[in-house]
């Protein structure tokens, strides 16, 4: 598996509370175990997000990603940050 982080992930990362950070650290963990393991409660979106999947860092963060048309096996990490995320 591989993950490529966009330049707008890692913006929004380096804003997140370390206790998120090292929390979303351990939620990757899994994601690379399985994407879809029930404890990410991975989901795809809708609207102007269809193209993207959600997973829950926990009950107010997510992070938002798409998995690479062409390899499986490739995930973008798009963005991460709390469920205002979806009202940009």
């Amino acid at each position: 598996m591989r993950i490529f982080y966009t330049p707008t992930f890692l913006k929004k990362w380096k804003k997140l509370p370390l206790r998120i950070q090292k929390l979303a650290e351990e939620k990757e963990v899994i994601f690379r175990g399985n994407p879809f393991d029930s404890q990410l409660k991975t989901h795809k979106l809708h609207g102007e997000f269809k193209k993207f999947y959600s997973f829950s860092i926990n009950y107010k963060y997510r992070i938002i990603f798409e998995i690479s048309k062409k390899e499986k096996e490739t995930f973008y990490f798009h963005f991460v940050d709390n469920h205002n995320i979806y009202n940009k």
